[in-house]
């Protein structure tokens, strides 16, 4: 296929830059998986109406780290370091600017009483430093204390206090993500209380979003490009749960394509037959063709033109039919990307 087919026109204006006033304020448009009925133009706060007994929702509770840093070498240079990943043992990789301009043992001040060294440029051309002074939580400590939020290029402002909140999940526990699963952005506590009520089971995961998210595919043949690998984690109790559901006929209801692209992981690998805590690394690419085993129902945003994630739900729903629905939700005024409105595939 051509990485061309996957395009549409989108206004400027259509780009969310703010949140919501309230998480569940968001607009909501469901869709029939086959075309089987006409859309319906809801609001977020209605999502358990179209949820079932039984149903096995499952989100991402990775937490989103202030992964951007700006740091200062003892000559005056300035850096601008983008967390990557923890590497451990008070290592981690990063984007530096200007990179080649750092020598090894180079210390950079990014907080009172923390520096970063930079050890080396791995083949990749990743920085990797190392933490030292007085961070007894490590990167992390250092993030919290001096990073910004590593808001999408897209957004077209400088990071506010309020993002900390808004672009976090109300389940973000484990930190690692330098994106947000913006699938579940909608979500809030009263949200989760009512489909506890209703019967619906909800699990959880951890994927870590990488910066891939927001790197364009390369390749003008789709099956030519890769994604970069993702670090996932899915608790026996999680997989046993997908496990039963699909066994019994009840739904599956994915919270975002990092969810999906776990879930489709991990029937790939055999896990839903073995259940047991599983980790590992993805770079699943999802195309048209795709045959999922693991996922039903899938509740995600508007995604970017000629992106991976528009290739999922392409997938997932049909190519013309996902472009035709973007299409209209551009006409219906629907706002999109990180901090715009939902879609739930049934």
């Amino acid at each position: 296929m051509n990485l061309d087919d996957f395009d549409y026109e989108l206004p400027r204006a259509s780009i969310a830059q703010e949140p919501a006033a309230r998480r569940t304020a968001s607009r909501l448009l469901v869709a029939p998986r086959d075309g089987s009925a006409p859309a319906v133009h809801t609001t977020f706060d209605r999502l358990p109406e179209f949820l079932h007994e039984g149903d096995v929702v499952v989100v991402n509770r990775t937490r989103v780290v202030p992964a951007r840093l700006s740091a200062r070498r003892d000559d005056g240079l300035d850096v601008e370091v983008f967390f990557l990943r923890d590497l451990g043992e008070g290592r981690f990789a990063a984007w530096a600017r200007p990179l080649r301009r750092l020598k090894t043992g180079d210390r950079l001040r990014v907080a009172p009483g923390a520096e970063l060294v930079f050890v080396a440029r791995d083949a990749e051309r990743e920085a990797i430093f190392a933490v030292e002074g007085d961070v007894a939580g490590g990167v992390f400590d250092v993030l919290e204390r001096a990073g910004h939020v590593p808001l999408p290029p897209y957004i077209r402002r400088p990071d506010a206090d309020a993002d900390r909140e808004r672009y976090q999940t109300v389940f973000a526990r484990e930190p690692g993500s330098v994106a947000a699963p913006t699938a579940g952005l909608h979500f809030d506590q009263p949200m989760m209380a009512t489909l506890h009520d209703r019967g619906v089971d909800v699990r959880t995961l951890v994927l870590h979003v990488g910066p891939g998210t927001f790197q364009p595919l390369d390749h003008a043949v789709l099956e030519e490009n890769r994604l970069h690998e993702e670090s996932f984690a899915i608790e026996a109790a999680t997989l046993e749960a997908v496990a039963g559901a699909r066994r019994e006929g009840r739904r599956v209801v994915a919270v975002g394509t990092t969810v999906t692209r776990a879930l489709e992981t991990a029937a790939d690998r055999g896990w839903l037959a073995d259940p047991a805590d599983r980790a590992g690394e993805t770079d699943l690419f999802i195309r048209p063709g795709h045959d999922f085993r693991a996922v039903d129902v899938l509740l995600t945003n508007f995604h970017l033109p000629r992106s991976s994630l528009l290739v999922l739900v392409c997938a997932f729903m049909g190519r013309e039919r996902t472009l035709a629905l973007y299409r209209d939700a551009v006409e219906r005024g629907y706002r999109f990307f990180s901090y715009g409105d939902a879609m739930l595939i049934v």
